[in-house]
């Protein structure tokens, strides 16, 4: 089936163009021309490529303003999330995460990276199918009309040398060797389906041991799959790494193969100069996720001084305190602004393109994310008539005044999951309503 879309503006690799035909057969981009409309399907506004998020815990989107009472810090809130943890199953993860996923594509999000580590039942034991979570997970995404990379958890320790506990205890496996096995049989039920990628995660330092490491990272490299861990997003983790090993946990990735052009490291808030020289020269992507950085007190990242070292920053909502990618962009040059005392640190496009075809080809999707034949057919259009956006102009319109309201209409891998702002699955807050309502 083809169809025919006519953007009004269109944001294409050599710049913001009018009157764009996009032509879209079997999930992908034919053919891209310039044009009236004719009889093509109206896209107003700015249209760009689809979005991705780089990394998501879907289940963490019940903890929305459930967490902003009271005083404490990452630790504090971890507890929190730890209880709605415990109380989830199969059934109740997929209504979750579908909700969830809709509210990302209502925001543009064509593709998301799922950092997975609630695999097992209460205490740790195996459901009869030991990946019925990730296939809920995956159902949800096709449901929502998104693509993707489940990126399954190695967490084997509660904490350097502390053994699981409580909710915990539904994230491990016991080692390496038993996570693998079971990633092994995730993989093998998708194999060759192009809206799904397997990936691997290393959930940090804290929960898996160095010696451990290399089983994950091997994953990886057999799968030719994207490989994620969480990276110094406390003060503290980097302490007790310090402690136990001597070194950062960038060095102990680094020291046992998981750093890579197929890497992303998380957050990467607290950064020496000899880590941002690691993750720099081994083309490491950084998936900064500012608005759950702010909002549980973690810090500011060097995300300028990575780039210039050759590492590719992405973006994610992480937590999910807000679902708003073009929040997330404009906050790595606004927070980088609060820590220099100085603007101008990113161009509106290289924001974007975090948000567009670095997110995406880091979650091993390397064929999304712009807008040229051949890509998959993702087109995000953003209003330039509302409140935020009037009188602004094409991209830094988009970058700095827009947000996910704006977004009224998505086209994911050809297929329309939202128009005139409405998600085809409908009412979204609805749905989000009675999915927390069960789990909280």
């Amino acid at each position: 089936m083809s169809v025919t879309y006519w953007c009004e503006r269109a944001w294409l690799p050599g710049g913001v163009a009018e009157s764009v035909l996009v032509e879209v057969e079997g999930g992908r981009i034919a053919a891209i021309g310039h044009g009236e409309p004719g009889a093509a399907q109206r896209l107003a506004g700015l249209t760009v490529p689809g979005l991705a998020n780089a990394h998501s815990h879907a289940f963490h989107r019940a903890l929305r303003g459930a967490t902003q009472t009271g005083a404490g810090d990452f630790w504090t809130w971890r507890t929190q999330m730890y209880e709605v943890a415990a109380r989830l199953d199969p059934d109740t993860y997929l209504d979750l995460a579908r909700a969830v996923y809709a509210e990302m594509a209502l925001a543009g999000v064509t593709t998301v990276g799922e950092f997975h580590y609630l695999h097992h039942a209460p205490g740790g034991r195996p459901y009869q199918d030991p990946n019925v979570m990730g296939h809920a997970l995956i159902q949800a995404a096709r449901d929502a009309g998104l693509r993707v990379a489940l990126l399954d958890t190695c967490y084997l320790t509660g904490g350097i040398g502390t053994p699981l506990s409580g909710a915990q205890e539904r994230f491990g496996d016991g080692d390496a060797e038993r996570w693998a096995a079971r990633a092994e049989d995730l993989a093998a039920a998708y194999e060759g389906q192009p809206d799904v990628e397997i990936g691997a995660a290393i959930h940090s330092v804290r929960a898996v041991p160095p010696e451990q490491m290399a089983t994950v990272a091997e994953f990886s490299h057999r799968h030719a799959a994207p490989l994620h861990a969480h990276v110094s997003e406390q003060r503290a983790e980097n302490a007790a790494c310090a402690e136990r090993y001597a070194a950062t946990p960038v060095e102990v990735l680094h020291e046992h193969g998981a750093l890579g052009p197929r890497s992303t490291a998380v957050h990467a808030t607290h950064l020496t100069d000899v880590d941002v020289e690691l993750l720099g020269h081994s083309r490491t992507y950084v998936c900064m996720c500012p608005t759950t950085e702010r909002d549980l007190a973690d810090g500011i990242g060097p995300a300028r001084a990575l780039a210039d070292r050759g590492a590719r920053i992405t973006l994610g909502s992480d937590s999910h305190a807000v679902i708003d990618l073009f929040e997330e962009a404009r906050a790595v040059e606004l927070d980088e602004r609060l820590a220099s005392e100085r603007r101008g640190h990113w161009r509106a496009a290289d924001l974007l393109a975090a948000a567009t075809c670095d997110g995406q080809a880091s979650l091993g999707f390397p064929d999304a994310g712009e807008l040229v034949p051949g890509a998959w057919a993702d087109l995000v259009s953003v209003r330039l008539d509302s409140v935020r956006t009037a009188g602004a102009g094409d991209l830094e319109a988009v970058v700095f005044a827009a947000t996910a309201a704006d977004v009224h209409s998505v086209v994911s891998g050809g297929r329309r999951v939202v128009a005139e702002g409405r998600h085809v699955l409908g009412d979204v807050g609805s749905m989000l309503a009675e999915a927390i309502g069960r789990v909280r």
